[in-house]
């Protein structure tokens, strides 16, 4: 895709960019926002699936001190419930 211009606004006490359709990410999209000198480079943020949060957990590991024991629940006896 070649050039799309579009011009800066004012929305409240922010400026902000039209993104015309032919470039749109689409509604409700996380973007990252990076300035380099006079550019502004906008990257959708990669969305975490269920099955990336395990990998990250597998990938961490265990605690090196292991896992602590809960001493056990002892519920008082209440009768009539």
């Amino acid at each position: 895709m070649g050039q799309i211009d579009s011009k800066v606004f004012r929305s409240g006490n922010s400026e902000a960019v039209r993104l015309p359709k032919e470039i749109a990410y689409g509604a409700d999209i996380d973007v990252t926002i990076t300035r380099v000198g006079d550019r502004l480079i906008i990257d959708p943020k990669p969305k975490k699936s269920l099955a990336d949060f395990i990998a990250l957990l597998r990938e961490i590991g265990p605690p090196e001190d292991g896992v602590q024991k809960r001493d056990p629940v002892e519920a008082p006896n209440r009768p009539g419930l």
